[in-house]
């Protein structure tokens, strides 16, 4: 099973009960990341993706825009220090 560098992203603004999850899981998917989606009680998105440079870097671009309906404000990023493992999947968490 590959490893890969992840990222860790907080998204900020109108980015809860506008389907933002969902998107951002078929778009991580479409991409091969690894990783998960949750929403926060916060009212950000948290995210973690992991994969080939390429595709994070092209998915970390494009949740700054999100789906139609969304607004999003700002989006953190940081390096995750442990590896992911790819053969783990994309999920779609439980709010936290």
């Amino acid at each position: 099973m590959a490893h890969f560098p992840a990222l860790h992203l907080m998204i900020h603004g109108r980015v809860q009960g506008v389907g933002y999850r969902a998107w951002f899981a078929a778009e991580a998917e479409a991409r091969g990341l690894a990783g998960f989606v949750r929403n926060r009680r916060d009212g950000t998105v948290e995210a973690v993706i992991a994969g080939p440079a390429a595709a994070v870097e092209a998915m970390a671009a494009a949740c700054q825009t999100g789906p139609r309906s969304a607004r999003v404000d700002r989006v953190e990023r940081q390096e995750v220090a442990e590896p992911v493992a790819m053969g783990a999947g994309f999920h779609v968490l439980a709010t936290a």
